[in-house]
């Protein structure tokens, strides 16, 4: 979308996502202290979560296995299954109201994890096996591919770890500006150090190969969604899982690409202090709330807020949850 295509449509979402239900709100407080009691920390407040989508089914499909959201179209939301399932989602109920499967070149499913909702409607799709960006009509037709550099493949005709490759992807610079976000370290590369790949729009709108950025992680963590703020930094989901403890879920704020190759950031939030609003888990967490979070989206602006809607990949396993938080962010 262009950026006042895109204003438009994130306002559009956001009115809906706030007159919505679903989303658990704790108490009738008035807004400003209902935020600091459900404060996170200083930069983050938590506005509710819902467990609505969580072991349900839509069309015969199973609704879960969630790693990413995208605004799209008419105010509506797109979710990503590593399944292979693009979803549209009801802004208001966070329903589906539509399912498309989506296939590589000979038909076979994706190892789905990053999602784009282009300004024509068609959909940039990452996939870890390869790894790859595809592009997918609204109708899951695959429409073309772009080009991935050979050290960032899956080994061994690559760098990258099977299961840690692409798996973020959002648009910047007024979607001029397409990034993908390795989850893992490259082979050979530094424990804590992940490269972030860049592809620049063209005028005939396809995307050439652009810049590369190093995104240093915190001790044992892996990236699992990155999505733009609307000035053009990047809001960084760092997870990590340890058995019998829980999830590690930490939400950073990091540069705007193009300012340098090392992508500076700054902790906005650890997940596990945020107010718990009542959920419940299945297997030991730091904080009930907390599940294995994949998905991010950027959903509009509140009160000189950035309000983000996260959601949780469950594996299509019993002890976990899909799970979406809202969340308000100063930034």
């Amino acid at each position: 979308m262009r950026p006042r295509t895109l204003r438009t449509a994130l306002a559009t979402l956001t009115a809906a996502l706030a007159a919505a239900g679903c989303l658990t709100a704790a108490g009738p407080a008035a807004a400003q202290e209902r935020h600091q009691a459900n404060a996170c920390s200083p930069s983050v407040s938590l506005t509710g979560f819902t467990d609505v989508l969580d072991k349900t089914t839509y069309d015969g499909t199973y609704v879960g296995n969630l790693s990413a959201l995208a605004p799209a179209r008419r105010g509506s939301l797109a979710a990503l299954s590593d399944r292979s399932e693009l979803f549209r989602l009801d802004a208001r109920t966070l329903r589906p109201r539509g399912v498309v499967t989506l296939a590589d070149e000979n038909g076979a499913a994706l190892d789905a994890e990053g999602l784009v909702a282009d300004r024509d409607g068609t959909y940039l799709v990452t996939s870890e096996t390869e790894p790859s960006v595809r592009r997918y009509s609204p109708a899951g037709e695959l429409l073309g591919r772009l080009p991935v550099p050979d050290d960032l493949r899956t080994a061994p005709e690559g760098r990258a770890r099977a299961n840690g490759s692409f798996e973020g992807l959002t648009l910047v610079s007024g979607g001029r500006t397409l990034l993908a976000s390795m989850e893992y370290p490259l082979d050979g590369d530094p424990a804590d150090l992940v490269r972030f790949q860049t592809w620049q729009r063209t005028r005939h709108g396809d995307f050439r190969l652009g810049a590369r950025y190093t995104y240093r992680t915190d001790p044992g963590l892996g990236v699992s969604e990155v999505t733009a703020t609307p000035d053009g930094r990047l809001l960084v989901v760092e997870r990590g899982f340890t058995a019998g403890v829980g999830n590690t879920v930490r939400l950073h704020l990091a540069d705007r690409p193009g300012r340098g190759t090392a992508l500076h950031k700054r902790l906005l939030a650890d997940l596990a202090d945020c107010p718990s609003l009542g959920a419940t888990a299945e297997q030991p967490q730091p904080n009930p709330l907390l599940d294995n979070f994949e998905g991010m989206a950027v959903t509009g602006r509140s009160g000189g807020r950035t309000e983000v809607l996260v959601v949780s990949d469950d594996n299509q396993n019993d002890v976990q949850t899909t799970r979406f938080l809202r969340l308000r962010v100063r930034a």
